[in-house]
């Protein structure tokens, strides 16, 4: 019987104990060595780290047990953890921002590129064609381009002002060449412009090329300055959105996740991953752009592909040279006919008296400017008839199918912004060791709580964060805003309009005026009608000097100047107070 209690008594010494239970691991591991190893390698005071575990009743974020923290090692920890997170939401989302900057700058450079490299083919052109009678007259041409590129910057008025002023001048300049035998006063030039701009159309001294260019121009104008916009409003939006602090919850949520390990005195316990995702889906989605994210893209690439294709921004630039040609050359041919009716409403000019005055330019070179007009297509410029390849419109078409290509890789970016903070091994544990204990938030053990995505009614259900917390706040609500109207913007540039004109209202009220833009146009193609209201006739000060007076434009009180460089623009503000509405809604 002896026997037998002994040999009991033996395997019961051998008979392990009841485990540690969850939350255990500061009783087991009464130790501070491995967390104060980690903090001072940091480069804090080993002096206000407890050589310890001690009493945690101080703690105010992480579970008031057992800890190697201090009061002030907690609160140096919370920023630092927060600095942490951060930094890899900027590291994760540096490659968009340097995206969006990049193509921005690359699209801007060639746009600019074609606008200069059609005013020096016009130059070449009209020098070659023209010789001293285009010297003569050159700055008209370049005001013309140059009134374009403000336009283009957005520091200019609008292109109806700018192609208006182009063709009075052209008319006033080349009007008296017809009539080398009489001189014009200012008043007479006056009215001849204003007999030209009328409103019933009764004289069209240059035809159709008019309108033409202006239905070629204006739409290649407006769509690339709103995807200019478009993009740096992007760039913009999304640099501003990765610098934005955490809330206070969110701070404590990123604290509890990768810093409250180090006070427990197990740091090399990694964060379970669900734990990770819950924190960051929370805190991330307060300042993520979704849905208007996707709407955005759309727009960008609707936009680029209308540039490329039939709102063709080099084919419009190309050919401001070809329309003038032939503005030029049916005044010549219809001099007669423009000529008797400018003499009948206007009166008979006065005669030069004597040696003329105005030094006409010598017969061999008005003949080569008359003639050189229907020979542009052979002197070697391309008529319109054909679409030329060129370096502007072979980089346009690269860079339309690169901003193809790159666009699936950023249109989930937001939605897997999350995922990609979270496979840093700093914040939690690999994925492919999600079976293994990981810290909890309490303690040692496995994350139970489920995932939530991202939509605010599951966000509700967040275990890790308060309804505040991973709520929108007002600051993303205005970036979303902004992303918004950048949206609308290029919506309505790929239909041929501007929101920023003034008389975007009145040509889209109900009465069915204004131009509207058929999506096979191409540059070749036949005339389209003129438009049904006209552009305003410029204003001529009556006190204007030698050369045929100023200028003034109906609309000289209204500024559409906004700065000198391409950049996001909150007009018109119905659209902008409608989508705020929208944004300031419940979410």
């Amino acid at each position: 019987m002896s026997a037998l209690r002994s040999l009991l008594l033996l395997l019961l010494s051998l008979c392990p104990g009841p485990g540690p239970g969850p939350g255990s691991e500061a009783k087991v591991t009464r130790s501070c060595v491995e967390t104060r190893q980690v903090l001072g390698a940091r480069g804090y005071s080993l002096s206000l780290l407890p050589p310890a575990l001690i009493s945690g009743e101080h703690l105010r974020i992480c579970p008031q047990e057992y800890t190697c923290c201090s009061s002030e090692i907690e609160q140096r920890l919370t920023w630092e953890t927060e600095t942490t997170f951060r930094g890899l939401v900027e590291e994760s989302s540096s490659f968009l921002v340097h995206t969006l900057a990049s193509w921005h700058r690359k699209f801007d450079d060639l746009f600019r590129e074609i606008l200069l490299s059609s005013e020096h083919s016009l130059a070449l052109l009209f020098h070659h064609s023209f010789g001293r009678l285009y010297s003569q007259h050159a700055p008209v041409f370049s005001g013309l381009f140059s009134r374009l590129r403000d336009y283009y910057e957005r520091s200019g008025e609008g292109l109806d002002d700018a192609l208006v002023d182009f063709w009075a001048q052209l008319l006033e300049r080349f009007f008296p060449l017809l009539h080398p035998q009489y001189t014009f006063s200012p008043d007479y030039l006056f009215c001849l412009t204003r007999l030209a701009s009328s409103a019933d159309d009764s004289l069209k001294p240059f035809g159709d090329a008019p309108h033409r260019l202006h239905l070629q121009i204006t739409r290649a104008l407006v769509a690339a300055r709103a995807f200019i916009q478009g993009l740096e409003t992007g760039r913009d939006v999304v640099s501003e959105t990765l610098k934005v602090p955490l809330s206070e919850g969110c701070r404590q949520a990123v604290m509890r996740l990768t810093g409250c390990p180090l006070c427990r005195g197990i740091p090399s316990l990694p964060p379970c991953r669900g734990f990770c995702l819950n924190v960051a889906n929370g805190c991330l989605r307060s300042h993520g752009l979704d849905p208007d994210w996707g709407a955005y893209l759309d727009g960008l690439l609707f936009l680029a592909e209308k540039l490329q294709g039939s709102f063709s921004f080099e084919l419009a630039a190309q050919s401001i040279g070809v329309r003038i040609s032939e503005a030029l050359m049916y005044l010549q041919e219809n001099s007669v006919a423009v000529s008797a009716q400018v003499f009948q409403q206007c009166g008979n000019p006065q005669r030069v008296q004597g040696r003329s005055r105005r030094a006409p330019a010598p017969p061999e070179e008005v003949g080569r400017l008359w003639t050189s007009a229907g020979a542009v297509g052979a002197a070697g410029v391309p008529g319109t008839e054909e679409r030329p390849t060129t370096p502007g419109s072979t980089s346009l078409n690269r860079l339309v199918w690169e901003l193809r290509e790159r666009l699936g890789r950023v249109r989930g970016f937001w939605a897997g912004l999350p995922l990609a903070v979270c496979g840093d091994p700093r914040m939690a544990a690999d994925i492919s060791k999600e079976a293994a204990p990981c810290w909890t938030g309490a303690g040692r053990g496995r994350y139970l709580s489920p995932v939530v995505g991202v939509s605010p009614s599951e966000q509700l259900d967040n275990p890790e964060l308060d309804k505040e917390d991973s709520s929108t706040d007002l600051q993303t609500r205005r970036r979303r805003l902004q992303l918004r109207a950048a949206t609308t913007r290029m919506r309505v540039a790929a239909l041929g309009r501007d929101l920023e004109l003034d008389d975007w209202d009145e040509d889209a009220s109900g009465s069915g005026e204004g131009q509207h833009y058929a999506d096979d146009w191409m540059a070749g193609a036949a005339a389209v009608a003129p438009p049904a209201r006209l552009p305003r006739p410029p204003r001529r000060d009556a006190s204007g000097g030698k050369g045929g007076g100023v200028l003034v434009r109906h609309n000289q009180g209204r500024s559409r100047t906004g700065g000198t460089s391409v950049g996001f623009h909150t007009q018109p503000i119905l659209i902008l107070f409608l989508s705020a509405l929208a944004l300031l809604g419940p979410r």
